[in-house]
């Protein structure tokens, strides 16, 4: 729903600027009736097969999408592309642009949680962590509020820079970011940490949560010591560098499990862990219940 109101309000506020419609937007599903939000909103679309002329299309996408396969939607994809339409995603759309085959040679985003898994199904398509990724007639967006600058890009080129920057003030968008622009916040701000070293250190495990590197190659590469990198980590996060690698880890399997429906053993391996038991060890001393446990929670809520 962030994505989608972050998409479609700015068309919206472009239009009450200029005091006449710009813009006409319509919400299209496989079936069309009405579909529900994963926060349990409910709103109505129009069928693909009903489709009014559109000048260009984003997919919105979100949880559980290694599941999202729809053959129609996939070809309805394929046919606009075949005329030229831009075509575009939000979030985890991309997933559904790639499955359609239409980003082949293309450079593209997609929200940060599912670059790892679109990087492991899509290995020869450039994913960059950039806010926004314009290439050819291919645009996608890493969801979530980005999708604001994205919709602003796409005023600026229709209708003026000076709109663009009028329609981001009615959402006090102070600042127009550009696509270049990572999606997360600087590790210094999440981590209230000063130390450049520390959040090298940091990136380098984030980065590396399949293939886990020892915390000796992460204090080389940062920079420091082992002993140094231990002993500064102790003072900031009372833990050692192992541990906060080790809960990262977890962190990021107990993410996967909630939303979605890949198996705890493939979870396990993308999260560096050899086995799901290795996995469920780990996870049980953290979180006082077994990966089993925790979607079956999910699926309840």
């Amino acid at each position: 729903m962030m994505a989608l109101a972050s998409a479609s309000e700015p068309l919206r506020a472009a239009n009450r600027l200029a005091n006449h419609t710009l813009y006409e937007w319509f919400l299209l599903s496989e079936d069309g009736g009405i579909i529900t939000s994963s926060s349990g909103f409910e709103t109505r679309t129009v069928a693909i097969s009903d489709a009014p002329r559109l000048d260009r299309l984003f997919v919105v996408a979100s949880l559980d999408i290694e599941s999202k396969r729809p053959k129609r939607i996939l070809q309805y994809l394929q046919k606009l592309a075949v005329t030229g339409m831009p075509l575009g995603a939000l979030s985890t759309g991309t997933f559904i642009l790639a499955r359609a085959g239409l980003l082949v040679g293309k450079r593209c985003t997609l929200h940060w949680e599912a670059m790892n898994q679109f990087a492991e199904e899509f290995p020869d398509i450039e994913v960059t962590r950039d806010l926004y990724v314009r290439d050819g007639s291919r645009w996608t967006c890493g969801g979530g509020t980005a999708a604001i600058d994205l919709m602003l890009a796409q005023i600026s080129g229709d209708h003026g820079a000076q709109l663009a920057a009028d329609t981001a003030e009615q959402f006090l968008h102070t600042r127009i970011r550009g696509p270049e622009e990572h999606q997360r916040m600087a590790i210094q701000w999440r981590y209230d940490i000063h130390d450049a070293r520390l959040a090298s250190a940091i990136a380098i495990m984030e980065q590396n949560l399949e293939y886990v590197v020892p915390i000796d190659d992460v204090a080389k590469q940062s920079g420091l010591s082992t002993r140094q990198l231990e002993r500064l980590w102790h003072h900031h996060f009372k833990m050692t560098p192992q541990r906060f690698y080790l809960n990262a880890r977890l962190n990021e399997a107990r993410r996967l499990i909630r939303e979605s429906s890949e198996a705890i053993a493939a979870i396990a391996l993308r999260c560096g862990f050899v086995s799901a038991s290795h996995l469920g060890s780990a996870y049980r001393r953290l979180f006082c219940c077994t990966p089993s446990d925790e979607r079956r929670k999910s699926d309840r809520a």
